[in-house]
């Protein structure tokens, strides 16, 4: 399944316009804001995620470092670099992953490292 087809769950420093902008092309996500978890730890959010069988949608490096030095369960994790940008540069790279003849089998990583044009998608695939 393409990454962008899982249900979603953005953490609170993925701007309000991407949430919307992604609802209004059909993608299911919710908020930490909607799951009442604005301000808690990055693993009780990666714990929600799970839970709801969502993928974390974030610009923080430490819900990866969580999933795979920790062992925290979890669906997915797309990470979005540079963090804190623009949101028409993060729906931007989200459009290039979605372009990108990517399928997934959870657990799995992405990272999307946007410089410029150019987005750079990685993918972690853990057993």
């Amino acid at each position: 399944m393409k990454p962008l087809a899982y249900p979603l769950l953005a953490d609170e420093n993925i701007h309000a316009e991407v949430v919307r902008k992604l609802i209004a092309a059909g993608r299911d996500i919710r908020t930490v804001h909607d799951e009442h978890l604005v301000g808690a730890s990055d693993a009780a959010i990666l714990q929600r995620s799970y839970e709801q069988g969502r993928v974390s949608l974030t610009h923080d490096a430490d819900f990866a470092r969580l999933a795979i030095q920790r062992g925290q369960a979890f669906i997915g994790i797309i990470y979005l670099r540079p963090g804190h940008i623009a949101p028409a540069f993060v729906l931007d790279a989200l459009a290039a992953l979605d372009a990108a003849d990517i399928e997934v089998v959870p657990p799995f990583v992405i990272v999307l490292d946007r410089r410029g044009d150019h987005v750079r998608v990685r993918l972690r695939a853990l057993p």
